[in-house]
């Protein structure tokens, strides 16, 4: 993971709203694609750029794909803006 990728992927509106509907539990592309006026096609290209970003996983169920926000990542990525702040972890 870069943070260049991930703040690419975070750059972008509709990738945000998805990690908002990711943050209290994990869904099917279907669902998500179900909180937007746009192609499934589209929607899944949304997944794949937060996917390379490393913001969100993916585990497969029988004839599903559900995703899940990756924690690790987002905390690495508020430890680096806290530091960058001048905010004392301690």
């Amino acid at each position: 993971m870069s943070f260049g990728d991930t703040f690419k992927a975070l750059s972008d509106p509709v990738r945000r709203k998805i990690l908002e509907l990711l943050k209290d539990r994990r869904m099917s592309a279907g669902e998500i694609a179900g909180n937007f006026d746009m192609t499934q096609a589209t929607v899944s290209y949304h997944l794949k750029i937060l996917r390379q970003a490393d913001l969100i996983r993916e585990s497969k169920e029988k004839n599903y794909i559900y995703y899940e926000l990756n924690l690790t990542v987002v905390e690495e990525i508020m430890v680096w803006l806290s530091d960058l702040k001048g905010e004392d972890s301690s």
